[in-house]
C-alpha cells in the first residue's frame, strides 16, 4: 500500500483573479493631481493656451462667432487663473526663509534671491490685478500694476534660469564622477547596483532641470512681450508666444503629475 497521500483535486472552478489596479491607480492619482492647485491651474493653462493657439493660427477666420467665443473663453480662464494663485507668494517667502547662507556661495545666494523674490513680489501683485480685473479696485491701475507685474516676472525668470544652470554643471559633475565609478566596478567585475542606481537618479534629475529651464526661458519670453507691450518683432508673434505658453503649461503639468 502507498504510504503517500493522495494528492489534493484541483479546483475545477478557481477564484478569479483581481483585475489590474492600473485604471483604479490612475484615478487615484488624477484625484491626488486636481486636489492640488497648481494642477487644476495647469490644466487652465493648456485650456487657455490652446485657445490662444487658434485664435493665433489660420484653422479659425477672424470675426466669427466662434472665434469671439474663444477671446471670450481665453479672458475668463486668464482671470480664473489668477484667483488661483492667491496666496501663493508665501512659498517664495517660505523658500527665502530656507536658504542656508552658509551652504550657498555668493552668486548662488544672490541668484536664489532674485529668483524667489521676483516671483514673490510678481505672485503678489498678481492677486491685485485680480482684484482689480474683478472690479473691486478701479481699473485705471491696471496698466500699471500689469507692467510692474511682469518686470518682476522676467527677473525671477532671469534668476531662475541663472540658478538652474548653476545646477546643471553641478548634476553633471556629479554624474561624470558616477559614471566613472560604474565603468570601473564593471571592469573590475565589482558590483555597483548602488552607483547605478545613483547614476539613474542623477540622469533623470539632469533632464527634469532641462525641462525647467526650457519653461522658465518660455514664460521669461512671454513676460518680455508683457513688458514691451507686444513691440518685438518676431519673438513678439502672438503664435509664437502662444506656442511658448502651452510648452510651458506641457511642461510644468508633466512635473507636477510625476511629484504627485
Amino acid at each position: 500500500m502507498d504510504s503517500n497521500p493522495d494528492p489534493k483535486p484541483q479546483n475545477p472552478n478557481p477564484p478569479p483573479k483581481s483585475p489590474p489596479k492600473n485604471n483604479k491607480d490612475f484615478l487615484i492619482h488624477l484625484e491626488t493631481y486636481l486636489a492640488k492647485r497648481d494642477g487644476v491651474d495647469k490644466l487652465l493653462k493648456i485650456s487657455r493656451y490652446a485657445a490662444k493657439i487658434a485664435l493665433a493660427s489660420s484653422l479659425l477666420r477672424h470675426h466669427t462667432p466662434l472665434s469671439a467665443r474663444l477671446k471670450s473663453f481665453e479672458s475668463s480662464v486668464g482671470v480664473s487663473r489668477k484667483a488661483f494663485r492667491l496666496g501663493k507668494f508665501v512659498q517664495d517667502v517660505n523658500a527665502l526663509r530656507a536658504i542656508d547662507a552658509a551652504s550657498h556661495s555668493r552668486l548662488s545666494l544672490i541668484l536664489s534671491v532674485v529668483a524667489y523674490g521676483g516671483e514673490g513680489v510678481y505672485y503678489f501683485i498678481e492677486q491685485l490685478v485680480w482684484l482689480g480685473k474683478a472690479g473691486l479696485i478701479d481699473k485705471r491701475h491696471l496698466n500699471l500694476l500689469q507692467k510692474w507685474s511682469a518686470w518682476c516676472e522676467f527677473v525671477g525668470y532671469f534668476g531662475s534660469v541663472s540658478l538652474k544652470v548653476m545646477e546643471l554643471r553641478e548634476i553633471e559633475v556629479q554624474e561624470r564622477c558616477a559614471a566613472s565609478s560604474v565603468d570601473v566596478a564593471v571592469v573590475r567585475g565589482i558590483k555597483c547596483g548602488e552607483e547605478q542606481e545613483r547614476l539613474r537618479k542623477l540622469r533623470e534629475k539632469k533632464v527634469m532641470k532641462r525641462l525647467s529651464v526650457v519653461q522658465d526661458l518660455a514664460d521669461g519670453l512671454m513676460a518680455l512681450a508683457d513688458i514691451r507691450d507686444g513691440r518685438g518683432g518676431v519673438l513678439a508673434s502672438p503664435l509664437l508666444l502662444s506656442s511658448a505658453g502651452m510648452l510651458s503649461a506641457l511642461i510644468s503639468t508633466h512635473k507636477n503629475w510625476i511629484s504627485c
